[in-house]
């Protein structure tokens, strides 16, 4: 089967030696997309602005690899602050909800940037 990947331009991809999304036949498979602007622009304050860029990076992947949000299955949501679940997981509707993909939230001690709030990953199965 042909394997194709898809970058994004986050410098941890070249770094550390991982593609943003991988597709093998009719399976995508979106890394741990944290909220990184492309422009250098600041990393979103709050938690909702945050998972929503999350979704565009990992949409835009899912779309460089031939898929798009309906064919979404499964997402993991990586957060540092359970208080801070409300406000990602409306944000994870506002991108994902029309899929209604299997979805996991997890609290975690902390994400490779402090000032992330939230990472997610994202799985999709074509056809």
């Amino acid at each position: 089967m042909e394997r194709r990947h898809a970058r994004s331009g986050s410098p941890y991809e070249e770094r550390y030696g991982f593609a943003r999304g991988v597709r093998v036949g009719d399976r995508v498979e979106i890394a741990g997309t944290a909220p990184i602007p492309a422009d250098d622009a600041p990393v979103p304050e709050s938690a909702y602005d945050q998972m929503l860029l999350c979704g565009e990076i990992a949409i835009d992947a899912l779309a460089l690899l031939g898929a798009e949000v309906d064919d979404v299955v499964r997402t993991r949501m990586f957060i540092v602050d359970a208080d801070d679940a409300d406000e990602i997981g409306r944000a994870h509707r506002d991108v994902f909800g029309a899929a209604e993909p299997a979805a996991t939230m997890v609290v975690v001690a902390g994400l490779l940037d402090p000032a992330w709030k939230v990472e997610i990953e994202v799985e999709a199965q074509l056809g």
